[in-house]
């Protein structure tokens, strides 16, 4: 998809979100003893802004969600419920970045501002304008990503009529739903999710059982839906769970969950630039914990997480905004990661995965070929080989106990040549510092590309897999095929939304595309491959960087993130 292009989608996607908050009737779906009040739009119908939980304010701030009361009443669903607070930080736009590469970061809207609420837990879900409390009809839950530090279901490139317009018009109607969940309160891209409202992580959190509140949020909503989105005309037997970044990471995670029991509550599940986190027990958080817990005055408190719930709402938020975000010096290494918990996640996720603790559904996996450069505009003061082995042990992978002689191999697998690192294919070009493109080499392998195959080679034999690589936009400068352009394949009405359809209707993802995508398995570990140019598709080999992705999954077993 060509960027004007994309203009031209979200001022659309804009226009049709003004028409949601004006319409004054519409389509109407009973909820209980309520009634919600949508917008039509052509050969969809929307209801937004659905409350799925009750309000996590006051005392139910740091707590486990809870379960709305039936609805009564009458309500109108044509606006979006406000983001869940978000964390002030944005992407450095660096001297030397060519303003085709700012314009995607622009138009991508990873320096956005959302306008937050702490009641923010709301649903929105989109129809066939046809569908029926008989339809019974396949759902697709979106999860936006943000590295747990921002998003939210509003951005006008989560335009779910996209998805079920293209639906309908293959002859295999959706029904599709998105969430606002509860992240760490950071600026966002459309990557990974954190909060502190969220994620907060310490060894009180784990003894009062509220951890990675955001991903608890999330299965709430995912029995919300078992619950009401028949009456929209879905089928609450055939969900599959679907997201990007943050929101990818968290599908993985879902995976995982509840000792890999997912409760009936999806039946298969697609995952864009992200799997999982290799991280470990949520007491590694206790440093911030401590540091939010001074900042706040809540030190002396004999309870202090009753002491945060107390606070006024900006106080705590200012604290947490104190906390480094994605696209701070630290970068990838996430101050509010999910974080075993000993309940919802019982262990580190790699080890989940290699004990076979997970749901056995279908699932799509796959990354970018570029995803670490975004992150990698925060670390171009990194400029020599000690510098470079010292961010990586001190700041990337700081407090987990690599040690030097790790330390010299990963720089060995890692080389300072500029023709190795990312983006990938440039030879020594697209280096706006001497250790950036090696840095984006490690970032992404290290967060994506590595728990990816790790999940894949896993699982390959025990469970239905696909695979993707994303390698559009490779010519944009310095940036290539980064993280977030893999979206415009799916919600800008590309080849990836025939697959997706297909997949949630059938869970497999073939029909439609002129390539056959295989299934991912150990002797073949083929990925469907999207390109620019003429030939939009390929089928390439999930053999790139072995020895380097190897040692890095060996790594975080040993150290967890």
């Amino acid at each position: 998809m060509k960027i004007k292009h994309f203009f031209v989608f979200s001022l659309t996607a804009l226009a049709k979100s003004v028409a949601f908050g004006a319409a004054l009737a519409g389509p109407s779906v009973k909820l209980d003893s309520g009634t919600f009040t949508g917008t039509s739009l052509g050969t969809v119908s929307q209801f937004l802004g659905i409350p799925y939980a009750q309000p996590p304010v006051g005392d139910l701030r740091l707590r486990l969600p809870v379960e709305n009361l039936p609805y009564n009443g009458t309500h109108l669903a044509t606006a979006f419920g406000p983001a869940c607070p978000q964390q002030n930080i944005g992407l450095p736009l660096p001297a030397g970045l060519p303003s085709e590469a700012i314009d995607m970061i622009t138009n991508l809207g990873i320096n956005a501002i959302f306008p937050f609420s702490e009641d923010c837990l709301t649903i929105n879900v989109v129809t066939p304008a046809t569908a029926t409390s008989r339809s019974k009809l396949p759902v697709v839950l979106w999860i936006y990503g943000g590295g747990f530090e921002k998003g939210t279901s509003s951005f006008p490139l989560y335009d779910g009529s996209v998805i079920v317009e293209r639906s309908i018009l293959l002859g295999m109607p959706v029904v599709y739903a998105s969430i606002n969940y509860r992240q760490v309160v950071i600026a966002f891209i459309y990557s990974v999710l954190v909060t502190g409202f969220g994620f907060l992580a310490s060894k009180e959190v784990k003894a009062a059982g509220v951890g990675n509140l955001g991903l608890q949020d999330q299965r709430q909503a995912m029995r919300w839906l078992q619950k009401y989105i028949g009456a929209f005309g879905g089928d609450p037997t055939k969900v599959t769970i679907w997201g990007e970044s943050a929101g990818a990471i968290s599908v993985g995670l879902h995976l995982l969950a509840n000792n890999g029991n997912n409760e009936g509550l999806f039946r298969a599940a697609v995952m864009e630039s992200g799997s999982f986190l290799a991280v470990g027990d949520i007491t590694e958080g206790q440093d911030l914990y401590d540091t939010i817990v001074a900042e706040t005055g809540c030190t002396g408190s004999a309870d202090t997480l009753q002491c945060l719930r107390e606070l006024p709402f900006d106080v705590f938020k200012a604290a947490i905004d104190k906390s480094p975000g994605i696209f701070d010096f630290q970068s990838l290494n996430l101050a509010w990661p999910p974080r075993a918990d000993g309940i919802f996640l019982t262990d580190n996720p790699q080890r989940l995965v290699q004990q076979g603790i997970i749901s056995n559904v279908p699932f799509i996996s796959g990354d970018c070929d570029d995803e670490g450069t975004l992150f990698s505009l925060s670390t171009l003061n990194v400029t020599t080989e000690a510098e470079f082995q010292d961010y990586v042990q001190n700041t990337l992978l700081r407090g987990i106990g690599v040690t030097d002689a790790e330390i010299a191999q990963l720089a060995t697998l890692y080389p300072s040549d500029l023709t190795q690192g990312s983006p990938y294919d440039t030879g020594v070009t697209d280096a706006l510092s001497p250790q950036y493109k090696r840095l984006a080499s490690l970032q992404g392998d290290l967060t994506f590309q590595a728990p990816r195959r790790f999940l894949l080679q896993n699982r390959a034999a025990k469970q239905t897999i696909f695979a993707f690589l994303s390698k559009r936009f490779k010519t944009l400068p310095i940036l290539g095929a980064m993280h977030v352009t893999d979206l415009l394949n799916v919600y800008g009405g590309e080849e990836l939304t025939n697959y997706l359809v297909r997949f949630v209707t059938t869970l497999n993802p073939n029909g439609f595309g002129n390539v056959l995508w295989p299934q991912y398995t150990t002797k073949s570990p083929q990925m469907l491959t999207f390109l620019d140019g003429t030939i939009p598709t390929t089928l390439t080999t999930d053999d790139f960087r072995q020895s380097q992705i190897a040692f890095l999954n060996n790594l975080t077993l040993a150290h967890p993130l």
